[in-house]
């Protein structure tokens, strides 16, 4: 088990040697900024721990606790800024620590952004919207969609309102990924191989679409009175994947987070999510790196 400081002093030095080596140097006009992108990043993967209980728990803490790390340590809405400004970066390092495989996990979850039954406009009414899923029932928010490796490494993600379903949220994802767009980095690189999904992804038509357009070839459960059903050899392999997909969540959510977000503002969330997905990949190397179990996060700090 090791201390905060340790951990927080070895995501650093990953994460600055990743600036260093693959992101254009910084050019800013006018004085130079409180925080190196290096630092902002740095930051932004630490403070989604679940210890903290909010962002402003974890800044609280970095007063009082990381100034010496960080002298240029800026007042909170300051450092929220530069965070945004530094999505890709965020994006870029979380991308940069998967292994990959030849099998990724297709798979949806809700992200609440307020309680449903609050009255009021959301801050982001017309963003966000109302959606149902198994492990929430009715929410409001966005769902999250995940490429999920066979040891847990997120290899790509990307989100939608709430009301989005499967199959509307793997078309974008398959489309982003065959043609890259700059403003949305997060999808990552094709699949080496097949991709598996779960009921809400089945529909022939849509999967022969998709392999046609996208060279995507998507594998899903399908209810047991159609006739086309996946070998019993890959129905057992995609209730292990399921498995670790649904850990992978677990970990977003409790772990990281995801259920307590409250932001105000899209970009906001995006470079939340981008950080509580990069910390997630940056304990399954450290885990590898120590010859610990990948997925172990639970003993790997002591506070």
């Amino acid at each position: 088990m090791l201390d905060a400081i340790t951990f927080l002093t070895a995501l650093y030095v990953m994460v600055d040697d990743f600036c260093k080596a693959n992101l254009p140097a910084e050019v800013r006009p006018g004085p130079a900024a409180s925080l190196s992108r290096a630092e902002v990043v740095t930051l932004a993967l630490f403070g989604q721990l679940g210890r903290f209980a909010s962002e402003r728990d974890f800044y609280r803490f970095a007063e009082q606790r990381l100034r010496g790390a960080f002298p240029g340590l800026p007042a909170r809405s300051q450092f929220n800024r530069l965070v945004r400004t530094h999505h890709d970066a965020i994006v870029a390092f979380a991308l940069s620590l998967p292994e990959r495989t030849d099998l990724e996990a297709l798979d949806l979850s809700a992200a609440p952004v307020r309680d449903r039954r609050r009255r009021g406009r959301s801050w982001l009414v017309g963003q966000a919207d109302y959606g149902h899923s198994s492990r929430e029932g009715s929410f409001f928010g966005f769902h999250v969609l995940l490429s999920v490796g066979a040891e847990g490494d997120i290899t790509g993600f990307c989100f939608g309102p709430g009301s989005a379903k499967e199959q509307s949220m793997a078309e974008a994802f398959f489309a982003l990924r065959h043609t890259p767009d700059p403003r949305v980095p997060s999808v990552g690189q094709p699949s080496r191989g097949e991709y598996l999904g779960d009921k809400g992804f089945a529909g022939r038509h849509r999967q022969v679409q998709w392999q046609a357009a996208y060279g995507a070839t998507l594998l899903s459960l399908v209810p047991s009175k159609d006739r086309y059903q996946l070998p019993k050899a890959w129905r057992q392999r995609l209730a292990s994947l399921r498995q670790i997909v649904e850990t992978v969540y677990d970990k977003l959510h409790h772990a990281f987070r995801l259920r307590r977000e409250r932001p105000h503002a899209v970009r906001g969330f995006a470079a939340r999510l981008a950080a509580k997905v990069g910390l997630h990949n940056f304990c399954l190397w450290f885990n590898r790196h120590l010859g610990r179990p990948p997925l172990a996060f639970a003993d790997l700090l002591g506070w």
